[in-house]
């Protein structure tokens, strides 16, 4: 199943044994165009503190009650190294998370499995110390905020067409098979789907992606109704479309 970016930010994210918080933002990668994190504001439960947990813990998304249950205790997200989610995350960050859930990195192409919180208090006392090393000021590139690059400005190879409205993610893998872009600022029709594989880069001093296709490839291509969303049985229509091999 697809869900819009926009529509899950704010679901409730329940643990086996409580309430953790409400998603804030997800974290994708520009290469593989794959969710890495999600970023949770715990709210009142841990005042000020936002935490990262990677969508292979997520249960299925509820859209009446707008919860969603993930395969952790509260105790393991209370005692999970202490990251500042508002500066770039590195891979040194990433890694410190996977370590103390005991997961395997997803640059590995190995499954992450959530264990029990750690009890070893050698283990205990090195994640403490992790909590007060400063974190590196320059960020995995490659690792990007849903909420930072939506309403970037969008290039085609000969001019602006408009800019990115939303994120759709499919729940099976959390990879993004397609973006929600709005025209209007240089055609006044609807909202397009478009497959991320037209992105040639994206470039954060000017707020921009920049397209491998032309303005006319994506003004023809399918539009997005929220009240359909497409199944990824479409996507190879959609390649097609933009001459993209599936």
């Amino acid at each position: 199943m697809l869900w819009d970016a926009s529509v899950m930010k704010g679901y409730a994210i329940e643990a086996n044994d409580g309430r953790l918080g409400t998603v804030s933002d997800f974290l994708f990668e520009d290469t593989a165009w794959m969710v890495r994190w999600l970023i949770v504001d715990t709210g009142h439960w841990l005042p000020g503190r936002k935490v990262l947990l990677p969508p292979s813990v997520l249960g299925h998304p509820d859209r009446q009650s707008r919860r969603c249950p993930v395969e952790l205790t509260m105790r393991q997200v209370r005692d999970s190294p202490v990251i500042d989610t508002d500066r770039p995350v590195s891979r040194q960050i990433e890694s410190y998370v996977h370590e103390y859930y005991g997961w395997s990195p997803y640059w590995l192409n190995t499954v992450a499995a959530p264990v029990v919180a750690p009890v070893d208090p050698l283990r205990s006392l090195s994640l403490e110390l992790i909590r007060v090393r400063p974190q590196s000021e320059h960020g995995n590139p490659h690792l990007r905020s849903v909420a930072v690059v939506t309403g970037y400005h969008i290039h085609a190879t000969d001019g602006e067409i408009g800019h990115l409205e939303d994120f759709l993610l499919d729940e099976a893998d959390w990879s993004i098979p397609y973006l929600v872009v709005d025209p209007r600022n240089w055609w006044p029709g609807g909202h397009i789907l478009m497959s991320p594989r037209t992105v040639r880069e994206i470039e954060w001093v000017d707020r921009s992606i920049q397209l491998s296709i032309s303005r006319q490839q994506v003004k023809a291509g399918p539009a997005y109704d929220p009240s359909k969303i497409p199944d990824r049985a479409n996507e190879s229509l959609i390649l097609k479309h933009y001459r993209r091999d599936v």
